[in-house]
Parts: structure tokens; C-alpha cells; sequence
């Protein structure tokens, strides 16, 4: 049948590199989707670093895929999908439908979540084998490159939002503007809630408000953060995109009575949050961990309806080492997506 490319790392931290496999059949229950785009998120650190249990080398990173499925494995056409179907697959890459969470229906927190790149080879290749479970429906007005940020980055800010307790009206502020946040900060205007974002420097303040924000605050400054929120009238929900936690325990006492910080962006560091900070007011501290393929799908139609995209900088799939590197020295805006055309 062929060979494809791909794009690996032979040994945690090596570079990547091409190689060629020999096109596989898709087996029961999968797919094999045409790879058209897949975006460079930073938890693909997690995998070319070996760091996670279960990493194998040579490892093929790549979360955030969409494409096109070119073949069907045997009971996959049960599920309604056909060859030429537009697909996107993000962190949640498919599930194992026993465990207590899947049949309780949280199949995001499976504790055998299959997340591509960690599970199966991803989407830093021409071509990916993925059960049917994990197959989100692309939109036809959304392009494959804003498509494939929004399986993960855009899921997971827009699922943090969606399922807190923020109503429409509500104060919500958003830390970051990279990768996850300039999404949050257009997500959480779409959905009716005063929305702040919060970032360093006051040179930002003019990109926030063309994101929708209502109101910036400069971490930086002189005010801190939490006060300045509390001059808002306090946070509903505090949206942690910052990979930082000194910057989320910053916002804690922002919050409002029964506020929630959600946490969305990864840090090893632990949080200077004490428990006096949340008792007396009822705040809640939580993560949020993406979201299930129908998730991807809703953030994907909720995006076309209101005109929301990712900012991206696509790149061929050759240059995967070069983008990777520019995700990780921060010079991404905001979004490197791999394209296989």
C-alpha cells in the first residue's frame, strides 16, 4: 500500500526528524484519516521528553489533527462515518468504555485515555490511525488549519468555560493571552460574560479589547491583581491559561464569593493558595481536563456560528522541528500548525 511520512524523535529530546512507514490498514473500530493539518501544542513537551510513563521512542508527536478519513476498518461504517468525512481528533483520542468513568459517561477522565501521541503515533505525519470514538465532525465552512488548534486548545478553554459556573453576565476573568488564552478571551465575549483579560504589560491591552474583552489588567502594575478584580466586583471564574502558578495564586482572592478558579494551563509549581483564602467566601479551585469528541465538535460549531478562529502560523509538515522549537522558546503567535499540502 505505500509508505507515508512522519515526523519522530528517536530519543527524548532528540530532534525531529522524517521517516518513512509502510501505510497500515485501519483495525476494527478505527479509521485512517488523510492528515491535513495538525497544530504544535505545548504538551507535546510531555511526550518528546519522555517524561510520561508509556512514552516509546521513536515517538510521533501531534494532538490537535484534521484531515480527512481515506479508509474504514471493519464496524466503523456502523457509526455513520464514510470515506471522505472531515475529521478532527484531539487530547482525547479515543477511550476504553469500561472503566467506571466511561460508563458513567465522563470518558474524559478515563484513566486509559488514548491520547494521540501518547497511546498511537499522532498527527506530526501524513496519515493517522484512530478508533471511531474519538472522531470529531469538522464543519464545512471551517478549514482544516483553524480546525485542528480548536481539538485541543480551543476545546479546552471553551469546555472550562462552558461547564463552570459562569452565567451570562458574569464576571470572568481569563490569565493568559497565548495559545489557550486569545481563544478564551473571544469565547468567554460569545457567551455574554464581562469578560477581563488578564496579561504582563500594558502593551496588550489594545489586542484584548480586539478579542472582545471588556476590561484589561496589567499584571505588572502597581495594583495587583486580585484587587483590581475585586474592583470589578469580584470573579465568577477565574480561566487559568498561564502555565503559571504564581500567576493563578495571584488571582485567588479576585474571586467572588463561590468564584471558581479553573485551571487550564500546566505547571509543575504548586499553588501559594492557602485554605483560609477559601473558606470563608465558599471558592472553589479545579481543573479541567479538555473535553470528549463531541466537545470538539460543539467548540467547533459554536466558533463558526460566532465567528471565532485561532490565530495560527501555518508550516509545512517538514518544518515540524523548527515550529516545535519556536512553540517552545514562546515566539509562536499564537498557534504553529503543521500542513501536509
Amino acid at each position: 500500500m505505500g509508505t507515508y511520512r512522519v515526523m519522530q524523535a528517536t530519543a527524548p529530546n532528540g530532534p525531529l526528524e522524517p521517516a518513512e512507514r509502510a501505510v497500515p490498514p485501519p483495525g476494527p473500530g478505527h479509521v485512517r484519516i488523510a492528515v491535513e493539518a495538525c497544530g504544535v501544542c505545548h504538551s507535546d513537551a510531555l511526550f518528546l521528553s519522555g517524561v510520561l510513563p508509556g512514552v516509546s521512542f521513536p515517538e510521533v508527536p501531534g494532538h490537535e489533527i484534521a484531515g480527512r478519513i481515506e479508509e474504514l476498518g471493519a464496524g466503523a461504517d456502523i457509526f455513520g462515518w464514510q470515506v471522505g468525512d472531515r475529521v478532527a481528533v484531539g487530547w482525547f483520542g479515543g477511550s476504553c468504555g469500561h472503566c467506571r468513568q466511561c460508563r458513567e459517561g465522563d470518558f474524559i477522565v478515563c484513566p486509559n485515555l488514548k491520547v494521540p501521541g501518547w497511546a498511537y503515533d499522532g498527527g506530526f505525519a501524513e496519515k493517522v490511525i484512530a478508533p471511531v470514538d474519538a472522531l470529531a465532525r469538522i464543519p464545512a465552512k471551517l478549514d482544516a488549519a483553524d480546525a485542528a488548534p480548536m481539538s485541543c486548545a480551543g476545546v479546552t478553554v471553551f469546555n472550562g468555560m462552558r461547564r463552570s459556573s459562569a452565567r451570562a453576565g458574569d464576571l470572568v476573568a481569563v490569565l493568559g493571552l497565548g495559545g489557550l488564552g486569545h481563544l478564551g478571551v473571544q469565547y468567554a465575549a460569545a457567551m455574554g460574560f464581562e469578560t477581563v483579560a488578564i496579561a504582563r504589560g500594558h502593551e496588550k491591552a489594545a489586542f484584548a479589547e480586539q478579542l472582545g474583552a471588556h476590561h484589561y489588567l496589567d499584571s505588572t502594575s502597581d495594583t495587583p491583581v486580585a484587587t483590581a478584580l475585586q474592583a470589578l466586583g469580584g470573579a465568577r471564574v477565574v480561566l487559568a491559561t498561564a502555565a503559571n502558578a504564581e500567576a493563578m495564586t495571584a488571582t485567588a482572592d479576585g474571586l467572588a464569593p463561590r468564584g471558581e478558579l479553573v485551571v487550564i494551563g500546566a505547571d509543575t509549581a504548586p499553588l501559594g493558595i492557602t485554605p483560609a483564602q477559601l473558606l470563608m467566601a465558599g471558592r472553589i479551585i479545579r481543573g479541567h481536563p479538555s473535553g470528549t469528541a463531541q466537545d470538539v465538535q460543539d467548540t467547533m460549531e459554536f466558533s463558526l456560528l460566532h465567528n471565532i478562529r485561532p490565530m495560527t502560523e501555518t508550516v509545512p509538515l517538514d518544518q515540524a522541528e523548527q515550529a516545535y522549537q519556536k512553540m517552545l522558546d514562546g515566539r509562536a503567535r499564537f498557534r504553529m500548525v503543521l500542513t501536509t499540502a
